[in-house]
């Protein structure tokens, strides 16, 4: 097979799980979380765990490591991954649960079940959870995954040990997707490494996925290639449109947004998104910035209610023309 045909192949592979870390030791941006892990793998004392955060952050990824450290090459044997999101009634708790639990195996002393997206289970299929937990505790440990931990009734967090994944810092992010670059063999620019950890805001697997779509429009992930491909719009555009709305330039400001919305295809929840995550560093003084953020609560919460997500951004851009004047 030639350079180039092996290139091609390589790429044909879904990459967040080519590069998916296979050890504890391996995930980057949890320090903190893969110690406590690894003192419960060496001593094979595993709880039940509950890890919260949100996505792309490594809380599947740590399942998995914990179960392949503790099982080897026959960790699928013993390892049961469930997602409640797909499956939210009290009968997946009572059946596929129970049968795996109920199962005969050898030569460990317990196998684990992870149930993703948890939060996502009805109050009834908790309660049977629950009581699933306490009925099979001998011979089975749960791995909860949740984006909100606040979703999951006490008696669960109580039995569980809790695990909190903060979103992963700018510079792990960073060294992941070069290190990744220098693999596949693709010239990455420091601008578009820039670009693809802004769009990625501390989401490994959205990080990754960009680069990987990038790198298929051309032989070099640039700037350009990585706002275009993740649909992001670039922090001057956001910076422009709030600004010349605070100055009291409302059409130019709706102009900009048009822009966003239209020509490069954004959707008004991301533009929202970018908008809050940018506001503090827009240099605007104390007041502008919080009239800013009070205006994206404001849009934010009527787009969660079912607004048009276009009317309520050009109500913010008109409330904050209006102040401005």
């Amino acid at each position: 097979m030639s350079e180039t045909e092996e290139s091609r192949a390589g790429r044909e592979e879904v990459w967040i799980e080519k590069y998916r870390p296979r050890r504890l030791d391996d995930i980057v941006g949890q320090d903190a979380i893969v110690e406590r892990l690894t003192s419960y793998v060496e001593r094979n004392d595993l709880p039940h765990l509950l890890f919260s955060g949100r996505a792309g952050i490594g809380k599947t990824t740590a399942a998995q490591a914990v179960a392949r450290e503790l099982y080897g090459e026959d960790w699928a044997e013993h390892f049961l991954e469930l997602n409640a999101s797909d499956e939210r009634g009290i009968d997946v708790v009572r059946d596929r649960i129970k049968s795996f639990a109920r199962t005969s195996f050898g030569g460990v002393n317990y196998r684990i079940i992870f149930l993703d997206e948890a939060d996502a289970l009805t109050s009834d299929a908790q309660s049977a959870l629950r009581r699933t937990m306490e009925q099979f505790s001998n011979n089975v440990r749960f791995i909860l995954s949740c984006n909100y931990s606040s979703q999951i009734i006490d008696p669960i967090q109580s039995r569980c040990a809790v695990f909190r994944f903060a979103p992963l810092a700018d510079d792990a992010v960073e060294e992941q997707i070069r290190l990744i670059a220098d693999e596949e063999g693709i010239e990455l620019t420091d601008d578009g490494v820039d670009a693809l950890v802004y769009a990625a805001d501390g989401d490994m697997r959205k990080a990754i996925n960009g680069l990987q779509a990038a790198s298929v429009t051309g032989s070099v992930v640039d700037e350009e290639a990585v706002f275009e491909i993740t649909s992001t719009a670039r922090p001057e555009e956001i910076k422009e449109m709030v600004t010349r709305a605070l100055d009291g330039d409302f059409t130019a400001a709706r102009s900009q947004l048009d822009t966003l919305l239209t020509d490069e295809g954004i959707a008004g929840g991301d533009v929202l998104d970018q908008l809050h995550r940018s506001v503090w560093e827009f240099d605007l003084d104390d007041e502008a910035a919080v009239r800013v953020l009070d205006r994206v609560g404001e849009a934010d919460y009527r787009i969660t209610e079912g607004a048009s997500e276009r009317i309520q951004l050009e109500a913010l851009l008109a409330s904050l023309a209006l102040e401005g004047d």
